[in-house]
């Protein structure tokens, strides 16, 4: 066997994260979009459910600190069922933003949502690790509750990195690490409450599942903030919300 066809063994043989399992590296994809698929007819009820409420006010906090203004261009990954696209709208020009994601059921509803608004917002499928965007193109870069799904969540950041504009911000929203003393109560609401209301409401407790060990393997807060510096962004700081359930990073472009 000559090298290169070890090599060509050996990435397709990789093994990586999916939850609380490890799959081959080159059906992560496919195995998330799978999630997606299944979860997006509930998605927008299942978040309001199973967070109470409290994704509103978490998105709401992101918004704020996004500090965008009029004629800004803002771009928006992961954007799903366009939560953040439609409420940046209201922001900056709605010709201005766009919306992106890796799985198309999730962003057909977006895509709705928008249309029903008369909102003329751009709608593209892409994936976080090949954005098809040139350098230096928006002034912000949003995503929440997405990254931690990304196989290479370093090649993704650096797409962001290089498609904002020197001095531009990125936002990334995303459950993280909570506060020790709710660890035991949050851990039998994620791996005992969720996956049984998922299958209830859903039809899909398996999806729920996969979910809550998502968010247990993504790095804590100062593991990301270093995995941002190291592909380049500057100034790099986090908010934790809720005791830390969930984490509000923030990076600028040098």
């Amino acid at each position: 066997m000559t090298d290169k066809s070890k090599k060509n063994v050996s990435e397709a043989e990789k093994q990586i994260d999916f939850g609380f399992i490890k799959v081959e590296e080159a059906k992560k994809e496919e195995k998330v979009r799978e999630v997606f698929d299944s979860v997006a007819p509930k998605y927008d009820l299942m978040n309001d459910i199973l967070s109470f409420g409290m994704h509103r006010g978490w998105k709401h906090r992101c918004i704020r600190e996004a500090e965008v203004t009029r004629g800004m261009k803002l771009l928006d990954i992961a954007s799903g069922t366009c939560d953040l696209a439609i409420a940046f709208a209201h922001r900056t020009n709605a010709e201005n933003i766009t919306a992106t994601d890796i799985n198309y059921e999730m962003l057909s509803y977006g895509r709705q949502r928008l249309e029903q608004l008369g909102l003329n917002c751009q709608v593209i499928q892409a994936d976080a690790e090949h954005l098809p965007f040139e350098d230096n193109a928006f002034d912000r870069v949003t995503v929440s509750f997405g990254i931690r799904n990304m196989t290479h969540k370093d090649r993704a950041l650096a797409e962001m990195l290089r498609v904002l504009k020197p001095g531009g911000k990125l936002l990334v929203l995303e459950f993280s690490k909570c506060a020790p003393l709710l660890k035991p109560f949050y851990d039998f609401y994620s791996f005992h409450f969720m996956p049984w209301l998922g299958g209830k409401i859903a039809g899909d407790a398996d999806s729920y599942r996969y979910l809550a060990e998502s968010i247990r393997m993504h790095p804590d807060q100062p593991t990301f903030a270093n995995l941002m510096r190291s592909v380049g962004f500057s100034r790099v700081k986090w908010h934790n919300l809720t005791f830390g359930v969930c984490a509000l990073h923030i990076g600028i472009k040098p």
